[in-house]
This record gives structure tokens, sequence and C-alpha cells, in this order.
């Protein structure tokens, strides 16, 4: 949101209030407490008709400090979100004659005494960024003022007709030259956010508009350090887009907290934020091998479904996990939860039989009722549902008809739908996709009273937090998964996410990648997305690179909108393609599902920016058609019918997976591809676990292990950690010379094969 009009002046309307001085500043309540006029005081009578902006700034972990700006604090402030308590004697606090510091860990928050406004962040002696003139702000907006708008509801009208807020409170975060920022959720647009206008307001807008599904107003930048605004309701973000110095983070009413969070790596912010908001939980190794879907409009009933999954047997692709999606439940009754008996009369005998085929299965969900559910009047005469503020329930016709949302502010709600789930997973459904929860109204009201225009975003966290949790308790820890669309902030952990509706074009397959990347920016730690497209039918070619491209992702999915997926519905080359890169992926699960494990100890995603692994490499701040997968593996997808790519190493000698090419590195190359190969480049001096199945990811990863060495010298002396799906970690020592080396391990872990690659 826009306040200004140029550097001097302020758009039509707008009445601002900043920070001009720290008149007094005092320890207070293990922080610091500032008084911050929004003039500055020259004589005793200036003290008089004059608004005051009280700034607090606390040390809450180590390396992140949390500062709060208000002008009124006599309303409801947002609850922020649930975060994870840091170690109470953290930090210190400090007060000079000079102005005051408050330190925690190798991180530091300077206020300075008097005018201007000063307040900076260190890490070390190293200063980051800071607040100052007309950073910290109070916005108050007349009838008519030329703002832009809050973002639009489920209706179109901005907030589901509710007037715009007249108050707002920003905060300015300078920018240094050269510094990037990346985040702010699953965003399909370019991948460094500089020159962009943000809204976070989940939105069901596809992959090929500026809204997303997963807003999280959280960023970082190759500066060093990361900021979460601590606001679930709406918050815009302005990113060198009107202020071109600054970021800009505004959000409506009387107050604003945010936290610097420090690293000085990427991976060390999102180790810190993810410590804060929400570890990823980790997955299933099942999960990562291929899933294929029923697509969603298409017809289906067992014999279809028996017939993909004999058909991808017969042709020796490996598959993992079946998927059923919405019409699995009869038309117009979604979400009952009750299997359609026209097509599935037999749904216990159904999926045993498929069971049997050594297969897990997924089911498709939302929390809407429609108004022909059979749990929608049990539901309503409990009182289950959001409502109006009249009382009745809130209805809607957009996607089902007369659909009601589940309030899961309600305890006994949130039960009852899970008991509903608990049915589902008994008769041996083993994973479910929680889809939609981004349509959320504001003009209705909670069981627990919770602001609407605050659920709007977080209504998703209680939906996916409550399947999730019913998945654990039936199937245990390590063994849920979701396949969730919609997220905030620590909707990580309830993984995996996949990245909505996009198009069968190479145009959106890479905006989906840069939806990944920004996700994984945005301390995601798993990601997957419909191969080949969902909304239209792929050419053979799209589906071929898309494969691969899908099976080089830490999840793997087949599934579109009115076409079904299976590879010989494109042509036979198709279905060669999938089993290649199936039976690859399989075979690197020792490696995945390492990189899998620290996800979920750190939140640094398996598949990452290249800015992850090469934070001082200006050659790969802009990069969002390659990628890393884990610490070791570069991937660039092809994206063109003629196989042409361009693909940038870093410094070293790079050697490819798939042919064994050696290339050296620090620049640009430019390549040619078949269908059935890519750029997937190891890392000089890496060590890549590689298993002996390629049948399927699960399986004993210890037992026929080989060790791939890629020296960068000439000697050989590395350790590289293999976890195997029981949670047995071990850490092989590998020594020796450029022609050969071998591999030992503490305890009675069995010796691997070890090749070095020179």
């Amino acid at each position: 949101m826009k306040f200004t009009d140029g550097f001097w002046l302020r758009r039509h309307g707008v009445e601002a209030l900043y920070a001009r001085e720290a008149y007094r500043i005092t320890s207070r309540d293990g922080g610091l407490h500032v008084v911050a006029p929004t003039r500055e005081i020259v004589a005793r009578g200036n003290v008089l008709n004059l608004p005051v902006l009280e700034v607090t700034v606390t040390p809450v972990d180590e390396g992140v400090i949390r500062v709060r700006i208000d002008h009124h604090t006599g309303g409801r402030p947002s609850p922020g979100f649930a975060l994870n308590p840091g170690a109470s004697d953290v930090g210190s606090v400090t007060v000079t004659e000079d102005g005051g510091t408050v330190t925690a860990g190798r991180l530091s928050a300077v206020v300075s005494q008097g005018a201007p406004w000063d307040l900076s962040f260190y890490d070390g002696e190293t200063r980051l960024t800071g607040s100052g003139d007309k950073g910290p702000g109070h916005m108050i907006l007349e009838p008519g003022a030329a703002v832009a708008a809050e973002p639009a509801g489920p209706t179109g009208v901005a907030l589901d007709g509710r007037a715009p807020s007249r108050t707002y409170t920003h905060e300015q975060l300078e920018l240094g030259v050269g510094e990037l920022v990346y985040g702010l959720g699953e965003r399909f647009g370019p991948l460094v956010k500089n020159g962009q206008s943000i809204d976070i307001w989940n939105s069901d807008g596809g992959t090929s508009s500026e809204q997303s599904y997963k807003n999280i107003p959280f960023y970082l930048t190759n500066r060093g350090y990361g900021v979460l605004v601590n606001h679930p309701e709406h918050v815009s973000f302005e990113v060198g887009s009107e202020a071109v110095e600054r970021v800009q983070f505004s959000g409506p009413g009387q107050s604003l907290e945010y936290l610097v969070i420090a690293g000085p790596t990427p991976k060390e912010v999102i180790d810190r934020y993810t410590r804060l908001t929400g570890r990823p939980a980790a997955v299933p190794a099942w999960s990562y091998g291929l899933w294929l879907s029923t697509s969603f409009t298409t017809d289906y009933d067992e014999a279809t479904v028996t017939s993909f999954v004999d058909g991808m047997r017969e042709r020796d692709t490996p598959l993992s996990v079946f998927h059923f999606d919405c019409f699995w439940m009869r038309e117009f009754e979604w979400t009952n939860l009750t299997w359609d008996e026209r097509t599935f009369p037999d749904p216990e005998g159904m999926l045993q039989r498929l069971h049997s085929k050594d297969l897990k299965l997924s089911a498709w969900i939302n929390p809407y009722i429609a108004q022909r559910s059979v749990l929608f009047a049990e539901g309503r005469d409990r009182g289950y549902f959001v409502r109006n503020p009249d009382g009745s329930v809130w209805q809607c016709d957009l996607w089902v008809a007369g659909m009601a949302l589940v309030d899961f502010t309600n305890p006994d709600a949130r039960a009852w739908f899970q008991e509903h789930l608990r049915v589902l997973l008994r008769q041996g459904i083993d994973a479910l996709k929680t889809d939609f929860g981004e349509r959320i109204p504001t003009e209705v009201t909670y069981h627990d009273g919770s602001d609407p225009l605050v659920m709007h975003n977080l209504y998703t966290q209680l939906y996916n937090d409550a399947v999730f949790e019913v998945l654990k308790d039936e199937r245990g820890a390590g063994e849920a998964v979701l396949f969730a669309r919609s997220a905030t902030a620590g909707g990580q952990q309830f993984p995996v996410h996949w990245g909505g509706d996009n198009t069968s074009t190479y145009v959106s397959m890479a905006e989906t990648l840069r939806g990944g990347l920004s996700l994984a920016a945005s301390g995601f730690g798993y990601w997957s997305h419909d191969i080949g497209g969902f909304e239209g039918t792929p050419d053979p070619e799209v589906f071929k690179r898309w494969v691969a491209f899908g099976l080089l992702s830490s999840h793997s999915r087949l599934h579109g909108s009115d076409s079904y997926r299976v590879p010989w519905a494109f042509d036979d080359e198709a279905v060669a393609i999938t089993r290649r890169f199936a039976q690859l992926k399989n075979s690197l699960m020792p490696y995945l599902f390492a990189a899998g494990a620290d996800a979920a100890a750190t939140g640094v995603s398996v598949a990452r920016p290249m800015l992850f692994e090469f934070p001082y490499d200006a050659g790969v701040t802009y990069l969002d058609r390659q990628y890393m997968l884990g610490e070791d593996l570069l991937v660039a997808p092809v994206m063109s019918a003629g196989g042409d790519v361009d693909v940038y190493l870093p410094e070293g000698m790079w050697t490819s997976l798939i042919t064994h090419k050696r290339v050296e590195g620090g620049r640009w190359v430019r390549e040619r591809h078949a269908f059935d190969s890519l750029p997937l480049y190891v890392r000089p001096g890496a060590i890549i676990p590689r298993g002996a199945r390629t049948d399927r990811p699960d399986y004993d990863y210890l037992d026929g292990l080989v060790l791939d060495v890629y020296p960068d010298a000439d000697e050989i002396d590395g350790t590289v950690d293999v976890v195997c799906p029981d949670g047995t970690r071990v850490t092989y020592q590998v020594t020796g010379r450029a022609g050969s080396a071998t591999a030992s391990a503490d305890g009675t872990a069995p010796a691997p094969s070890v090749r070095v690659h020179r």
C-alpha cells in the first residue's frame, strides 16, 4: 500500500505521523521502551497536542529481536503468529546517554537518542539494515484517500464489502546497494522481489497471477538477515516499489510488530526463522515416490483406477501412491467424506485390493460442507460452522452449492471433523490432499470471537493442523503427510505443499518453479507441483520435459484437470522417460531422504534457490530457472521445445550425473538435451549416496549402498550422512586419493562400495 506521492509529498487524503526522534529511552520489561514524538521537541510546549509513537525493542531468541510500534494501545491487538519462545536469558538491554542497545546473540539493535529517528541492526560490527527518517509511521486516511485498495475478498469487493481501514501503521527498513529480497510466500513472479508490491492475502488465483495460495509475511535478503511481520491479517509490502531505497510494510490499525532475524547466510536465517515458527515435520520415505491421480473432472471408477495402477506396473514404471481426487464423493455433496456408491460400491474392498499392489493411497478433501452433504444438517444444528453476524450459517455457492465453512476455532467442531476423517483413514486412506482454505469470508463470526480479518489468512493453519493431527494419531509421527495448497507462516509444519493450478505450457512450468523457490525462501521444507500442468492437456513434449523436472523435486505427482496424466496417454517415449526418472529418483533416495531429514531439522528446503548454497556468488542472485536439490545436485529443467537450456555453474569442476561429463564452472553454459536428459550436475567435492533399488523409494538404503565421490582435489577426505526410513543415521568417512577411496563408519553399519569419478 502506497502512501506517498514521490519523495516529498503524500498522496491525497493521507495524514502521516512519523517518529521524528527518540525522546526518551528506558529499559522496561526486558526490552527497550522508546517514546518517539511525531515532531521534534524543541520547546516544552511542543509536547502538547502531539501524537506519539511508542517503540519497544526486545530480544526474543539467539539472533532474533522484536520491534513493536504502537500509536494507541487501547484497542484489540493482533494475536500474531504462534511463535516458539526463546530462552528467558537470551539477551541484554543497556541504556546510556547516547541511546539504547538490545543484544540477542550475534544480533543487536541500537536506538540513537534524539533526532533524527534512527534504529539500526547489526550482526557483530556489520550494519545490516535500519529504520530511519519516515520509518515508523502511522497513517490516517481521509474518505476518498488515493491509496491502493485493500485486497479483494471472495466476492471481489474490498474485504467483502467492508470499508477499507482508515488507519495504518508502517515501518520502512533500508535496502543497501545490491541488496535483494526473497520470500514472502509462494509467488509466481520474479524470484527477486525488489520493485514489487505484495499483499499478504491468501487467494485462489492460480499460478499465472499476482495472487498467492501461500502468503507468508517473511522475507530474507542477500545482506544476511530476515524479517517476519508478526501479523496474520493483511500486510502490504512495498519492496523498493514506493521508496526505492527501502522495504515498507504496513497493516491496518494502531500497531505493527516485526522481528529481525540474523544469518549471516540464507540457510542460517531459515534455521532461526523455523525454530521460531515451527520446523517442517519429517515425512515418510514412501511419499517421495511417484504419485498418480485420477485427475479432477475425468471419469473414473475402480476399473479405471486398477487399469492405471496395473498399466504402470506392466510398463515397469515405479508407482508409490495413488490419489483419488474430488469425485470419489458424489457431486454437489463435497465434503461428505462418503464414497460415491455408484462408482465405488465396495470402498473398503477396493482400498484393500490396491494396498495389496504395494501402494499407499490418498484422497481429496476440503473444509467446505455442501448443503446437500450428509454432514451439513449435523454441523448446522451443533453450531460447527462459521456464522454470519446475525447468527445464521454463512453459506456460499462459489465452488459447491450452499457450502458452509467448518469453524476450527470451535474445539467440538474440530473434533467432529477429525472423527469423520478417522473413518476414512481406517478404511485404508494413507494421505490427505487438503485443498482450498483460501476463500475465507471476512464478514462473519467465529466461535472463539476471532477477528475475521485475522482468520482470512490464519484459517488454513487451523484447517491443516487439524487434519495433520489426525494423520499423526492414526499413522504415527513420521508417517503423516498432506498435499496442502494454502498456508500462512508456520504452515511448513504440516507438509507437503503443492503449487496449485498451473497450465500445461513451458511458461507455466517456469512460473511453477519460481513459486517453489519463493516458497523455499519462506521456510517450507518440501514442495511439489502438478507434472504436465493442471489446466489443459500438455502436448507430449511439454509432458516429457515436466516429468524430468517433477521427478527431481522433493515430491512428484501426476495430476490434471480434465484429462488423465498416465504417461501412455502421450506416447511411448513419455512412458520410457517417466520410468527413467522415477527409477533415478528412487536410486537417489539415500541422498534425498537425508536432505529431507535436514529440512525437518533446520527448515532448509530439499529443493532450494542457488543463493542458499552459494550466498557469496553474485552470479546466482537472480537465478530462477535452476535450483539445488539438496546441497550437492544442481538441476536446470529444460523449458523449450528444442531442448536448449542455459545453466550457470559456480566455480569448480562440475560433473553431469547422467552423462559423467565434466564441465568447468564459474560461467554460463548452453546445452541441448534430448527428452531423456537435462542438466543435472554434481557439486565439486560432493559424495552422493546411491541406493541399490530403483523400483521403490522406501527400502534399506544401507543394503548395497554405493558412495559416488566427485573429488575437487587429489586427496579425498569427507563425510556423508545416510538416513534410513526407520530413522537409522550413519555417517561415513570417505578417504583416499583421486584414483580410489574407502569408506568407514562407527558401529555395525555395512561397508558401502565407493566409486570415484574423475
